[in-house]
């Protein structure tokens, strides 16, 4: 040891690598031991010093330019980035950002006016770049995932999901489905992926039958009809009782090669999500179950989502369906969740008000109170 203090070398292939500063040759040793650990197993040695790695602002440039073959909205990111990230964060190490600078973020942000939706997507774009850097080596957390509960509510959408129409009624669903298939064939098959699947509508329309897999029962969500996906990674979506035979009868129907569901339009023009909405419209209307507020997605994800969670579908398993970023945003449909007023909840309260004047008799009462909750859960 030099100077009072201990230091260990060791090799990484063909590079040299030293490190000082250990107070004891007992701990040295310790850490010389961990280092050959690792390297038995085929990790590096040692984590980088946090003092040796570049600011964000200097990591967020090729990170950005790597998304442009990758994610649709690359280029509003990288706006996003410069007007509203950077500043706060690009003078900063990695190691420097914590969950508390993110809260003072999220708190300044939303007093300059902005939505709280809009603060949501600028910690998940600097979460993103902090998973990238994980993988690296360059940082040992992602402090954008350690935010408590108090925080992320900061960061949420302001629209109300129990506001948002869907398809109650499974058999209006297939009702839909029945009518768009008779008028427009695979147009009704779109909407089965959608309602039964989740897909987002550029998916479904991008969807290629060398990603669906009837056999294993998956489909493997990989591009929009835009290219690619909505800023997440491919992932994959089980194929349920329900989809599976009209997967399997259209698949026999069209030789099941190239798109699942063929262009609407005749000279083969991609189709964004106001396309099909015009279609649908039409059906709901010979069908009397138009809306306002009904259109292609409530319809088909936002339906999927209300129905997997009223059979008592796990919220945890739906966020990967839906390809969420976080289970705070499937967490919007908790309200549906059919033991959320159990009938055993019903009289959490003992209070009588028979006797008071007006009221209704106890036994009548009570048997209201049974048949109601009894046709609450009926409707769940």
């Amino acid at each position: 040891g030099a100077g009072g203090t201990w230091g260990i070398r060791w090799r990484e292939g063909a590079r040299r690598c030293y490190r000082g500063g250990f107070a004891t040759r007992e701990l040295a040793e310790r850490v010389l031991a961990r280092v050959g650990g690792e390297l038995a197993v085929g990790r590096a040695g040692l984590p980088r010093n946090p003092r040796d790695v570049p600011t964000l602002g200097v990591l967020a440039g090729p990170w950005l330019d790597s998304r442009d073959l990758t994610h649709r909205a690359a280029s509003t990111d990288r706006l996003r980035w410069h007007n509203h990230v950077a500043p706060w964060f690009a003078h900063l190490r990695p190691a420097e950002v914590d969950a508390a600078i993110i809260r003072r973020y999220v708190e300044a942000k939303l007093a300059e006016g902005l939505a709280g939706g809009t603060v949501r997507i600028l910690v998940s774009l600097l979460s993103a770049l902090y998973s990238d850097l994980v993988e690296q080596g360059l940082a040992q957390s992602n402090p954008a995932r350690a935010l408590p509960r108090a925080t992320r509510r900061l960061a949420r959408s302001t629209h109300d999901p129990r506001t948002t129409p869907f398809v109650e009624k499974l058999a209006d669903v297939r009702r839909i489905y029945l009518d768009l298939r008779e008028r427009h064939g695979g147009l009704g098959v779109a909407y089965a992926i959608g309602a039964m699947a989740g897909l987002r509508t550029g998916e479904v329309f991008g969807l290629r039958w060398e990603h669906v897999d009837l056999d294993a029962r998956r489909i493997h969500v990989r591009e929009s009809v835009t290219g690619p996906l909505k800023d997440k990674d491919s992932r994959v979506v089980p194929i349920l009782d329900g989809l599976l035979p009209v997967l399997k009868a259209w698949k026999l129907k069209t030789g099941g090669e190239g798109r699942v569901v063929p262009p609407l339009r005749r000279d083969g023009t991609k189709v964004d999500k106001h396309t099909p909405g015009v279609y649908l419209r039409a059906a709901l209307d010979a069908l009397h179950l138009a809306r306002p507020g009904l259109g292609w997605y409530e319809a088909t994800r936002h339906t999927f989502a209300s129905q997997w969670v009223l059979a008592g579908g796990s919220i945890e398993k739906l966020s990967k369906v839906l390809g969420h970023y976080s289970v705070v945003l499937t967490e919007r449909y908790v309200h549906l969740r059919p033991d959320l007023f159990a009938t055993r909840d019903l009289g959490t309260i003992p209070l009588d008000l028979g006797g008071v004047g007006g009221g209704v008799p106890v036994e009548l009462g009570q048997h209201l109170g049974s048949t109601a909750g009894n046709a609450a859960a009926k409707a769940l």
